[in-house]
């Protein structure tokens, strides 16, 4: 039986999946090829993703492809109560809730691989997680997954590194398709959609402090700039701090922007970012957004014991009082901003990152002889992918000629 807020709220997600759909066309030439193909047939595959409606056509597409889908959230506040509900329609098993607590949202995730997965998605790790743990028994059927998150990709590489990897997958993040558009772009527009719309506050003059230059922060970063703000960039790498300089941006460490910075966007996948001794000498005002996968780049819990009060200003915003009278806005529960506080990356966007996927959990099904590791999206794959774009975009580009290719040993 799924779990899902209230099928009456149908109609506004298939609003939400129709309208997407018209704007993700190399998904649905995909959709037509599963049609007739059928890869998925008699296979089941499990997903934990952002639960919205660009992953729920993504869901469809399998489920054309002749899969049993099973579908969960990867963030409590990034399901669409909506979607999830329509979702349902589709004959797609969904177990998802908006704000979902911890214990709930574990229950979901657990009641998604229970369906003993053939292939599944995973974003952020979760899966792989439990799979390595509680719920090991139910990756028995398991053949691989796909994983689509800088922070999933470092903790499936630490446990590929320690020997600890007990299934195979495949790094979509890394992928060009991937990371050069829906992290630099994706991120990039939809951190200040969700931003702008919660807060209704402009971004030109302000101090924006961008923690982090892979790319998701060159993109929030790049936009930033773009709309009229004063960037400033925090890094750890001194490669991708040199780039910020040369790319235009101010580089200081996180202790001498935090007293600078009116909206501070973390961005770097790692945890205790902003913490105490910044909360200290921040602006009265200042806004506080996190773009990475989890909520632990802005210490929230040292936020919360440094206030004397606290709470909800508006929808998405909690309002930290400090004792001298400052007040920090906490934006999204300190939550992936984008997607907790907005609708996720564009349609576009998107339209190459499913299109990765679907094609990627097909060449799982299809691919005999795999390890155990994390393999890269095949390079025939990638650039498919990268023609289909540009063929739905009308764009025309040059061949090699058969020289050309030898002289280049290009095969």
């Amino acid at each position: 039986m799924n779990i899902i807020r209230s099928h009456d709220l149908a109609p506004s997600g298939h609003a939400k999946i129709n309208w997407v759909k018209s704007y993700m066309p190399v998904l649905n030439a995909i959709e037509e090829e599963f049609r007739k193909t059928q890869p998925f047939a008699g296979k089941r595959i499990a997903m934990s993703i952002h639960l919205e409606a660009k992953t729920a056509y993504l869901a469809t597409v399998l489920k054309a492809g002749g899969a049993d889908v099973y579908s969960t959230g990867c963030n409590p506040l990034s399901t669409q109560d909506d979607v999830a509900a329509a979702l349902t329609d589709y004959g797609v098993h969904v177990y998802a809730i908006h704000g979902a607590d911890e214990k709930t949202y574990v229950e979901h995730l657990t009641k998604t691989l229970s369906c003993h997965p053939d292939v599944m998605i995973d974003d952020g790790g979760d899966f792989i997680e439990l799979l390595h743990g509680a719920c090991a028994p139910l990756g028995d059927r398991l053949i691989g997954g796909c994983e689509e998150t800088t922070t999933g990709i470092h903790r499936l590489k630490q446990r590929e590194a320690e020997g600890r990897l007990n299934y195979t997958m495949i790094n979509i993040n890394d992928a060009d398709c991937k990371h050069l558009f829906d992290n630099r772009y994706g991120t990039g527009q939809s951190t200040l959609d969700a931003i702008m719309n919660t807060t209704n506050l402009v971004i030109a003059g302000k101090k924006a402090v961008v923690a982090g230059y892979g790319w998701c922060g060159k993109g929030i970063a790049r936009r930033l700039a773009g709309m009229g703000a004063v960037v400033i960039v925090t890094e750890v790498d001194p490669v991708k701090a040199l780039e910020a300089v040369m790319d235009g941006f101010t580089v200081m460490t996180m202790d001498e922007a935090a007293p600078l910075g009116d909206l501070f966007i973390t961005a770097t996948g790692c945890k205790d970012v902003i913490v105490k001794r910044h909360f200290e000498v921040m602006k009265d005002g200042v806004l506080l957004a996190n773009s990475g996968h989890f909520n632990v780049e802005i210490n929230e819990t040292e936020l919360s014991a440094l206030a004397v009060s606290h709470g909800e200003r508006k929808p998405s915003i909690e309002g930290y009082v400090m004792a001298d009278g400052r007040t920090l806005n906490l934006l999204a529960e300190g939550r992936l901003v984008n997607l907790a506080a907005g609708n996720g990356h564009p349609a576009e966007i998107m339209d190459m990152s499913f299109a990765l996927q679907a094609k990627c959990l097909e060449h799982l099904v299809k691919t005999e002889g795999l390890q155990h590791r994390l393999y890269p999206v095949p390079v025939e794959t990638d650039r498919r992918v990268a023609t289909m774009k540009l063929e739905k975009m009308r764009v025309s580009i040059d061949c090699l000629t058969e020289e050309q290719a030898k002289y280049l040993f290009v095969g």
